[in-house]
């Protein structure tokens, strides 16, 4: 209800309480700028709006680490390998503090940064993963199923999902690595499809054992995935490519056999299960279409028998809930099977609702859970990579839904309680998507901090405009010489706090006690001025609530620079005529843009806006959005008695970085 499109000139509604979360990194790696930079920048942003704009206490910004995986168990293994001596908790624990301490350097906002295996947090997500699959089985959408897993003879050992590599099945994808059923672009298939398999224990090819575990049945999910897609695209703001990508898998089951290996199609066609021949998909291949998985795999049996080559098509299978791994959380016992452990990426995307749920034990508010995550007055806004656009946007809906709607029952898909996904692209470094495994290491996050200051790393990667393309990352004081080219994009957009608007500040101030005994003048602000800041605040707050943060940058660009253009020219004839009356009204102008722009930027550069703040003599109400507009006069009461606080020489509201002082910009 609360993600409509809007109309235009219409004003956002925003819920009466928040969720907010970062999607939660793993716990066997330190945060590299992609992290930071491509999501838990905006989400901090976002969170730090609606605080001012609902109230701090109906905002709840949450993340944690995710322990728990093949991924972690692996990582841990190579470290054990070359010397480490702490036990696999300990690894987890080490990492989590490290992602804690560079979010904090970045003035992420977090209320809540849990660990899904340590603690209290830990202990929750335990139970409520019994919980959750407890309720899921009792509404219908768990499945046994006997399915194939890799098994490295050699060793005589199941490998888990990220112990085995290959090449992805996916038509089209451009993965540079698949693992056992995923690839590192999320498309999701069977352990069967993986093309040359192998061991990343041995170095052998490994072979498929058939294993019991248990499954969400997200396969019978597509026609409620479709029409909740529709309503989206039809009805809110909900990003297109991310509908884009959610539609590519809500598609029957496909095969693509080449035309080459076809001698007959008649034959072929009477030979398959029921189909339907589809044209134009892929002019070199036949494309046929199956009513189920079964159907498909009984094809796709029958052409392996008769040594013809195939692809598979994107749809949804049955998403996995149990496995073997040993660190994982365990799977309750159930219809005899025992000893599993949940697999990570289901048990990950309920953390967050454990990590609510530490908190607010955590903060005396037990029973309001439902509050939170199942009221109509509630949203919750989710930011994640593209890469995970099927885990949130599909396997979550699927799962989410299932534990309100039981299996059968036709719900709707408008009224069930959903969060709202909002999927950045890829934030690349130089031209290349930033992975910790490419030939060329992207920077950590605390790595820039040698060079950039947080507020101006803030600025930048909220205008990169990651709601629509994938963009590269140029920090020219990494690069070497003959790297560098044309101006730094960083110093470039963090430059309009730290030299536009700090020196319109400064100016306001100094000018005050220069001129007017430290006191604002009580002139009205001109009427161009207040249009000014009242198109600059809808505009702002229309952007905040799609999340087009690079928006964002524009209206304050604007704003800011015409703001201090109007100072520049106004008070320089101000000054050359001795004009007393212009200056008054000039500085009660800034004063009351400078007051609007505070809060502006309050969610980007907070510790800047709060000096201001300080120095104005001003409470917390400041950022209060249903003020925004008022006079500095209903904040201070009279202005000829409020005195600002004095301003030294040569502070400043927004600095630069040590390295950068002395330089030009």
């Amino acid at each position: 209800m609360f993600r409509k499109r809007l109309l235009k000139d219409e004003r956002p509604t925003f819920p009466k309480r928040a969720v907010i979360t970062a999607g939660m990194p793993y716990g066997n790696k330190n945060l590299h700028f992609g992290h930071v930079g491509g999501m838990f920048v905006h989400a901090d942003i976002f969170a730090r709006f609606l605080r001012d704009r609902i109230g701090k206490e109906n905002v709840i910004f949450l993340s944690g680490t995710d322990c728990y995986g093949s991924p972690i168990q692996e990582s841990y293994r190579k470290r054990k390998e070359a010397g480490y001596e702490g036990g696999l908790e300990d690894y987890v624990a080490a990492n989590h503090e490290s992602q804690k301490k560079t979010l904090e350097d970045y003035g992420i906002s977090l209320d809540y940064f849990g660990a899904s295996a340590l603690g209290e947090a830990g202990e929750i997500h335990r139970q409520l993963s019994a919980e959750i699959f407890r309720r899921l089985y009792e509404n219908g959408y768990i499945e046994k199923l006997s399915v194939p897993q890799f098994y490295d003879q050699e060793l005589g050992i199941f490998l888990n999902g990220r112990q085995v590599t290959g090449r992805c099945p996916i038509p089209g994808c451009t993965s540079d690595r698949a693992y056992a059923d995923e690839c590192s672009l999320g498309h999701q298939f069977l352990p069967s499809e993986l093309i040359n398999p192998v061991s990343c224990l041995s170095g052998g090819k490994p072979v498929l054992r058939k294993v019991e575990n248990w499954y969400f049945a997200l396969e019978d999910c597509i026609g409620r995935m479709k029409e909740y897609n529709d309503y989206l695209r039809k009805n809110t703001h909900t990003r297109k490519y991310q509908l884009e990508t959610v539609e590519e898998f809500l598609k029957k089951p496909m095969l693509y056999v080449p035309k080459k290996y076809v001698e007959s199609l008649e034959e072929l066609s009477k030979r398959l299960p029921v189909h339907r021949i589809l044209d134009g998909e892929k002019k070199n291949s036949f494309a046929f279409e199956f009513e189920t998985l079964d159907d498909r795999d009984k094809a796709k049996a029958l052409l392996e028998g008769m040594g013809i080559h195939y692809t598979s098509g994107k749809t949804l299978v049955p998403f996995r809930l149990s496995g073997n791994v040993e660190w994982g959380v365990p799977f309750p016992e159930c219809e005899e099977l025992k000893d599993l452990t949940f697999w990570v990426w289901p048990e990950s995307l309920w953390a967050p609702i454990s990590f609510t749920r530490a908190y607010l034990r955590q903060s005396g508010r037990e029973g309001e859970l439902e509050k939170w995550w199942g009221d109509d007055e509630a949203e919750v806004y989710q930011f994640i990579g593209e890469d995970n656009i099927y885990f949130y946007a599909i396997a979550q809906t699927g799962l989410f839904t299932g534990l309100q709607v039981p299996r059968g029952t036709k719900p709707d898909m408008a009224k069930v309680h959903l969060s709202h996904i909002i999927a950045n692209r890829h934030l690349l470094y130089l031209d290349a998507k930033a992975s910790s495994s490419s030939e060329r290491k992207p920077p950590m996050a605390d790595e820039l901090l040698d060079y950039y200051t947080k507020d101006q790393l803030r600025m930048h990667f909220m205008s990169l405009g990651l709601s629509s393309k994938s963009v590269g990352f140029r920090p020219q004081a990494l690069l070497e010489e003959e790297e560098q080219a044309g101006m730094d994009m960083v110093l470039k957009d963090g430059n309009l706090i730290t030299n536009v608007f700090n020196r319109l500040i400064r100016s306001c101030f100094y000018a005050a006690w220069k001129h007017c005994a430290g006191r604002i003048p009580a002139e009205e602000p001109a009427e161009r001025i207040r249009d000014m800041a009242k198109k600059a605040v809808l505009e702002y707050e229309r952007h905040m609530y799609h999340q087009e943060f690079h928006r964002i940058s524009y209206v304050l660009d604007d704003f800011i620079r015409e703001v201090n253009k109007h100072w520049v020219n106004q008070i320089k004839i101000a000054d050359s005529r001795g004009d007393d009356a212009l200056r008054r009204q000039v500085l009660a102008d800034c004063f009351y843009a400078c007051k609007v722009m505070a809060v502006l930027v309050h969610p980007i550069a907070p510790e800047g806006c709060e000096k201001f703040r300080e120095y104005m003599k001003i409470g917390d109400t400041l950022w209060n959005w249903d003020y925004i507009l008022e006079p500095i006069s209903f904040y201070t009461g009279d202005l000829t008695g409020h005195e600002l606080k004095v301003l030294e020489p040569r502070e400043d509201f927004f600095k630069k970085h040590e390295r950068q002082l002395g330089q030009g910009g």
